[in-house]
């Protein structure tokens, strides 16, 4: 019961007295005296899709009914008792309805999805959220910072932990001349909160994301999210209207010209690789509202920003690894790891972290068009010789815009394959990635014809000198470095500077601290291979590069490594 009015009730602070919003104010200040116009566009322009239509109009109440029976009939909780006899009469009555009791049904349906799925933000929670939470974030990556961190300034917090580079300048004019949509890499559950504030300390907007309504049970969570634009996202729901609302929503906030944020990758990279098999969506929700305004006469671009979240350790890379070798390899991997209780799980965990200091870097990436161009200072579309051409020619036919879905979803496809290579090439490589990519192509080179899950049960069998993985290391940065200079990849300024020694030092420490097991660790003069799994998971960020920084000696172990991306 609490958990379902927590998800449904937002938790907001009395307004004693209205919120004017300044001209200087980010575009969000504006939504909630925006919300219900905003609701009712989504709600009149889902309906319209439907109601020209009797047999389509009929489909679409079938299938909200059916879907929302079997979908509470499994849940049996509050939510079902108070809403599954309402859904088994609608799917006894459609039939028998004529046509207005079916748009009104219709209407009604999709009125109380928009509602549910619609954000709110309130602009005393932001500023309050901008001054506190960047100190939490400084203090969980270095807890015995904590205390000092509660009092110091949000910049000087954080800054010990988080990194943000890229297109800023550039970025920080556009957010004044049309709507950016943020399309970042997703690694840990942790994105969302770091990228708020990489924003933040960066002089960029706030902006309008989903989250999965799973997320708002928890309270403190619950009210961040709920104030601060965040729109809520039912995954059970299966049905096919819930999924258009979702969309149009999306679409509306940008062609209202609200910043946005999403997840192309669609979920976590389990993997550990860089996304590139990207859900095109939200994308293609982008790209209609661009169309949709150029039709009403509206010239607002669209941008999207190809972001980059780079952690030396993800939090939760064990659990993650461990799902996705369970599904690559059915059967044949076992997990042999011991099973904890969350709390236990957590408890072990911040014992570890004590006195480690997290890295991360947010990299923002050149923003593009809707239609993968490049744009210059000014946010003109560029051609690939430099040509500044007008976006708009992209949706006309007979020089006047038009919709046209099949176009959109081809121009959406070419996006999605351009941001997968911008993905690529604005990765920031980090210390413990490249260490792991040393030491995971030695355990291929010391274990010719062994398959991949074989190799993972190696623990603590593969022993090499300190001497050679630090040639290696040497080796493999200078090859990274030749690929930065070719505009390939990125490399993070501690694997520029420290030493080979300095590198593997760092990133077994990095390991030891931060997980259940190590993937790693020096005895005497030799690097043990304890954890391969945790070594492939990090490794897994160089697979894109594995060849071309391998020696004539090394290739084949690399020409393996690199396989493991073909299905990603």
């Amino acid at each position: 019961m609490l958990k379902r009015f927590l998800s449904e009730r937002p938790l907001r602070l009395p307004h004693l007295k209205p919120y004017v919003p300044r001209p200087s104010d980010p575009a969000i200040f504006w939504f909630n005296s925006e919300r219900e116009d905003i609701v009712s566009d989504v709600v009149n322009r889902t309906c319209a899709t439907h109601e020209s239509d009797r047999t389509r109009l009929e489909m679409a109440l079938n299938d909200a009914a059916f879907h929302e029976i079997r979908r509470l009939e499994k849940q049996r909780d509050d939510e079902a008792r108070d809403r599954l006899g309402y859904w088994r009469s609608m799917i006894r009555r459609i039939a028998k309805m004529d046509d207005t009791e079916q748009r009104r049904a219709l209407h009604t349906i999709v009125t109380n999805m928009a509602r549910d799925v619609a954000g709110n933000f309130d602009p005393r929670v932001y500023r309050f959220a901008r001054r506190v939470v960047p100190r939490l974030i400084g203090g969980v990556m270095e807890p015995r910072q904590l205390t000092k961190d509660l009092t110091a300034s949000a910049p000087e917090a954080l800054g010990r932990v988080l990194r943000v580079e890229g297109e800023l300048d550039q970025l920080r004019y556009l957010q004044n001349h049309g709507s950016l949509v943020f399309v970042p890499t997703h690694s840990s559950n942790l994105d969302s909160m770091v990228l708020a504030q990489a924003l933040q300390i960066s002089g960029l907007p706030p902006v309008v994301y989903g989250a999965g309504k799973n997320l708002f049970t928890n309270p403190i969570i619950s009210f961040f999210m709920h104030n601060l634009g965040a729109y809520r996202v039912d995954r059970r729901i299966r049905v096919s209207l819930y999924k258009d609302v979702l969309k149009l929503y999306s679409q509306v906030m940008i062609e209202r010209g609200y910043h946005s944020l999403f997840f192309p990758g669609g979920t976590r990279s389990r993997s550990g690789m860089i996304e590139r098999r990207l859900k095109l969506g939200l994308l293609g929700s982008a790209v209609e509202a661009f169309t949709t305004n150029r039709i009403r006469r509206i010239d607002r671009p669209v941008w999207f920003v190809p972001t980059t979240i780079n952690y030396a350790l993800v939090l939760e890379a064990e659990t993650l690894i461990r799902d996705w070798l369970t599904e690559e390899g059915q059967a044949r991997y076992i997990i042999e790891d011991d099973e904890f209780s969350q709390i236990d799980r957590w408890v072990a965990f911040f014992r570890k972290v004590v006195g480690m200091r997290g890295a991360c870097i947010i990299r923002f990436g050149a923003p593009i068009d809707p239609f993968g161009n490049a744009v210059d200072g000014s946010g003109q579309s560029l051609t690939p010789t430099g040509r500044v051409i007008d976006p708009g020619g992209y949706v006309e036919h007979r020089g006047k815009p038009v919709a046209d879905a099949a176009r959109d979803a081809a121009y959406t496809r070419e996006l999605g394959e351009v941001l997968a290579e911008r993905f690529e090439r604005e990765t920031v490589l980090m210390s413990t990635q490249v260490v792991a990519h040393v030491l995971f192509r030695n355990l291929v080179q010391a274990t010719p014809g062994m398959d991949l899950f074989a190799r993972l049960r190696l623990r603590g069998e593969i022993r090499l000198e300190c001497e050679h993985v630090c040639t290696e290391l040497a080796e493999a940065r200078d090859r990274l470095l030749a690929l930065e200079r070719d505009g390939r990849v990125r490399v993070s300024n501690v694997v520029k500077e420290d030493s080979p020694a300095e590198l593997l030092e760092r990133a077994l420490s990095f390991w030891n601290g931060y997980h259940d097991s190590t993937a790693a660790s020096l005895e005497g003069d030799r690097v043990v291979l304890r954890d391969p799994s945790l070594l492939l998971f990090y490794q897994n960020r160089l697979v894109p590069f594995a060849e071309e920084i391998a020696s004539p000696a090394q290739l084949d172990a690399a020409c393996e490594i690199e396989s493991l991306g073909v299905h990603r």
